[in-house]
């Protein structure tokens, strides 16, 4: 992350919410803002609205929320535009992903029903399992591109808006690594594109499309997108904040909760096997065994980090990880999350933790993007660019800067975000080394 200047303009205006994927995770989000900014429910699960920062110490200690502490866009200046291979508008894509009743999607019916997704840019070969039928036509992915720059124009011209943000909602594409002559340099990536190379994914599309109209850019997928060194040259070129991968829900959120303990207390663990039971549209793109090893990439990188065990072999070497995820249409978006955990602890006793998390995978992500588009809105507004690590506490794989390692440990990611807040607004940091423990 780089900051130009300590400047933070004020959210005067529209915040245009760019959506690559208008589906289950998008349209609970959506729809929520609708319910939230009309006093209907309550923004549950977002930090940005329900959280409150430390300020001050001793007598002068305040708890303040964190949407008064930072001058973040208001939900009702928020407007919605995003792209789809299905046609349908966000009202009848919400009531077919099944996660919110009718009786929250009828008093926002007319909002809803009026977002209507523009063509979708998509290729088959990334995503095995999904048929586009609303879908972009153009002789190179170059075209791809700048129609996609041209959906970016118009909204803004329609809606006024002063400002954008561009977050990935749509699904996870099959493993790839950077691929030299195409990912390798900008100038490369841009000859791929207009000579339509097959290796280019729709995500790096959509990528390029944001960056390049200097629009912050998150991946809530574990696509390799922001992993090229290409785009990461057009992030440092437009100087937007960008970031990712893949919302930390379920599964992976309760290990970055769980594993810091264990690991806190010194517990050894022999083994850890996890598996997961899905139902929606996430869950049949995952079946594909290409698209779930990228998934299983960003899910298995979290306990190494957090257990170390090359600096702690007595208690971690060797442990056992095992990620899978079964597909099983029943269940819909109600995922459940098993976990099996052998632990061991004074003198090498055995002892074990299972966890069974049935939650809501929309859910838990839909207030994950609700604050990163809020936080990235900012970080534009106070000229910070690149890779916004003090981020890291939404994400499954953090990405980072050369050289630098990410932390999984979520209290850690979020006494980061929190501090970087404190920074901004030029109060003094959080430490911990006086007496008050409540951050």
């Amino acid at each position: 992350m780089t900051l130009k200047n300590t400047e933070i303009k004020k959210p005067e205006g529209k915040l245009g919410v760019l959506i690559p994927g208008l589906g289950a995770v998008s349209t609970t989000f959506i729809a929520g803002v609708l319910l939230v900014r009309r006093g209907l429910n309550v923004p549950i699960g977002s930090l940005t609205q329900m959280g409150k920062i430390k300020v001050g110490k001793g007598g002068e200690t305040q708890y303040v929320k964190i949407n008064d502490f930072v001058p973040l866009a208001d939900l009702k200046d928020m407007e919605f535009g995003g792209w789809d291979i299905f046609e349908d508008n966000a009202y009848e894509a919400a009531t077919n992903a099944g996660v919110l009743k009718q009786t929250d999607l009828d008093p926002i019916k007319d909002e809803l029903s009026a977002i209507k997704p523009w063509k979708a840019v998509f290729n088959k070969n990334f995503v095995k399992k999904l048929d586009g039928t609303w879908v972009k036509k153009a002789p190179t992915n170059w075209d791809l591109a700048q129609m996609i720059m041209e959906d970016i124009k118009n909204f803004k011209k329609e809606k006024n808006l002063s400002r954008m943000v561009m977050i990935w909602c749509a699904s996870t594409e099959i493993y790839q690594e950077t691929i030299p002559g195409v990912h390798d340099t900008l100038e490369n990536f841009e000859k791929a594109l207009k000579a339509d190379n097959t290796s280019i994914a729709p995500s790096m599309i959509y990528a390029y499309a944001a960056i390049s109209s200097g629009i912050p850019f998150a991946n809530g997928a574990p696509n390799h997108c922001l992993d090229a060194p290409a785009l990461r040259e057009l992030i440092e070129k437009m100087r937007v904040p960008v970031g990712g991968k893949d919302f930390k829900t379920g599964q992976t959120l309760m290990k970055t909760i769980i594993a810091p303990g264990l690991k806190a207390r010194m517990i050894g663990v022999d083994g850890w096997y996890s598996t997961n039971i899905l139902g929606n549209r996430d869950g049949e793109v995952l079946d594909d065994p290409e698209s779930f090893k990228t998934k299983e990439v960003s899910k298995l990188s979290v306990l190494d980090q957090v257990f170390q065990p090359k600096l702690y072999p007595e208690l971690y070497k060797g442990y056992y990880h095992k990620v899978c995820i079964n597909y099983y249409p029943p269940r819909g978006d109600n995922k459940e999350g098993w976990d099996n955990i052998d632990i061991f602890g004074w003198l090498g006793y055995p002892m074990q933790i299972k966890v069974d998390f049935l939650c809501r995978d929309s859910i838990l992500a839909a207030p994950i993007v609700l604050d990163l588009v809020l936080f990235y809105d900012l970080a534009q507004r106070a000229s910070m660019y690149g890779i916004q690590e003090w981020l890291s506490f939404y994400w499954k794989s953090p990405i980072m800067e050369k050289y630098e390692e990410p932390i999984h440990d979520l209290f850690v990611q979020l006494m980061k975000l929190k501090n970087t807040l404190r920074w901004l607004m030029d109060v003094p940091l959080v430490t911990y080394l006086g007496t008050e423990s409540y951050d």
